[in-house]
């Protein structure tokens, strides 16, 4: 009894084997997975990298601020609207709940009213620049499968850099400039994605496209992870088995979407002309709604 299941086991291995004879047990990096498709000739093994699930990475990240008590509220302040500098009314105070903007509330899930989001301080202390930096952590390795997206509840920065690094924060290298004048603010050209190639889809761009202060429809900045995967992938990334050889046998182009850290340099807030107005620097801050990152 026990030599015939032994040979029905050896007979399936040999089986399973000779169907997987010409493919490896690892791509690379990556296992392989296996699953079934109908083609013409019927139905066939498509085998392909296999990939853990895509998901949320804000879950399980540390999120440092610097200088680490930017955060409006402490003391109490007051601060006007965006889109009238009279309007100041509005209050920031760390010891009341309704009236805190703490950092977690980048992160938190959205739909309660009224909004959530960090702020941080007023430029009151001008003419020093008001700066922030924001370093996302997650203490181990990450894939990015889809856009970071970082939605503002003021206007959008004038000046912002987003970094990375891939050792843990030791160094970082820039990801992408953000800048209403790009040749002014970083002495680069302007540029977006959409002036890439599959040849030049590392190259470190400045665009002016997110950079338009404050509107109600224009909240949101992009890195877009998905129009550079297009390049390799498709416009509608259906050929995910091109990018993922790619990355497999590029090392640069792995690294470029792999991260441990991100970090958000806020240079300069919304100010929407060329003056900073002295006289109402209550209207100039920082305040963000939601962050999102996703990956593997």
């Amino acid at each position: 009894m026990y030599l015939s299941r032994f040979l029905s086991i050896h007979a399936l291995w040999v089986t399973v084997s000779s169907v997987m004879q010409p493919y490896p047990l690892v791509w690379g990096h990556y296992d392989v997975c296996k699953t079934q498709i109908y083609t013409e000739e019927g139905k066939v093994w498509d085998y392909m990298a296999c990939q853990p699930e895509s998901t949320d990475m804000t879950k399980y990240l540390k999120v440092k601020l610097d200088p680490p008590d930017i955060t409006c509220g402490d003391p109490p302040e007051t601060f006007c609207a965006m889109g009238n500098p009279y309007m100041c009314n509005n209050e920031c105070d760390a010891s009341t709940p309704e009236l805190a903007h703490p950092p977690e509330l980048m992160f938190d899930f959205e739909g309660r009213h009224p909004s959530t989001f960090w702020q941080s301080a007023t430029w009151k202390e001008y003419p020093k620049p008001l700066q922030v930096n924001i370093t996302l952590s997650w203490s181990k390795t990450i894939e990015l499968t889809d856009n970071i997206v970082i939605t503002f509840e003021s206007g959008r920065p004038d000046q912002m850099i987003l970094e990375k690094s891939l050792d843990y924060g030791r160094t970082w290298q820039p990801y992408q400039y953000y800048a209403t004048d790009c040749l002014d603010a970083f002495h680069m050209d302007p540029k977006s994605v959409r002036d890439l190639s599959q040849h030049t889809v590392l190259e470190i761009i400045c665009t002016e496209e997110y950079s338009t202060g404050y509107t109600t429809n224009s909240k949101i900045i992009h890195f877009e992870i998905k129009d550079r995967f297009a390049f390799f992938a498709g416009p509608r990334l259906r050929n995910m088995a091109s990018l993922y050889g790619q990355l497999d046998t590029t090392k640069k182009l792995r690294d470029f979407f792999t991260v441990t850290d991100l970090r958000i340099r806020l240079l300069r807030p919304a100010v929407g002309e060329i003056f900073v107005d002295e006289l109402h620097l209550a209207r100039y801050f920082y305040a963000i709604s939601d962050i999102k990152v996703r990956g593997r």
